[in-house]
């Protein structure tokens, strides 16, 4: 689990680096794709479905980036954008497309379907997410004023 942890950190922050993403919170940001991760990884365990994972790894990296973003006063995509590096289903599409070279389209229809599923969680819980966090905010402002 530390590994994980300490991996999904350093390719988040190589995202983070490549998608200049501010000095300042780069290590925040890169907090949060670990996050993520670690989330994704307890969650596959728990519910045996890695689009249930991703959905719920993706929630942790939204309310950590929403909460975040409060806190140091910059956008949430700061911390949304690299945080969900580490959850991009990027071996599914690539093996996806393999599995279509090699002319085995029932295999690639499971594993494509599966990866978009996969990118459909994760869009949705960003969507959820940045959704509350603007509702909350709008909940403060009314009661500040």
């Amino acid at each position: 689990m530390i590994l994980d942890f300490i991996f999904s950190f350093l390719c988040t922050f190589g995202f983070g680096i490549l998608f200049n993403i501010p000095r300042k919170q780069l290590v925040f940001a890169s907090i949060g794709g670990a996050l993520g991760w670690i989330v994704y990884s307890i969650s596959l365990v728990q519910f045996d479905s890695v689009v249930m994972a991703a959905f719920t790894g993706a929630l942790a990296v939204g309310f950590y980036s929403e909460i975040m973003a409060k806190e140091r006063r910059v956008p949430a995509t700061v911390y949304v954008i690299p945080g969900m590096i580490p959850l991009v289903p990027g071996y599914g599409l690539y093996y996806a497309i393999k599995k279509i070279i090699e002319a085995d389209y029932i295999m690639a229809m499971e594993v494509g379907t599966e990866t978009v599923l996969v990118a459909l969680a994760i869009s949705s819980a960003v969507i959820l997410t940045t959704s509350i966090g603007r509702k909350i905010k709008r909940k403060a402002e009314k009661i500040m004023n």
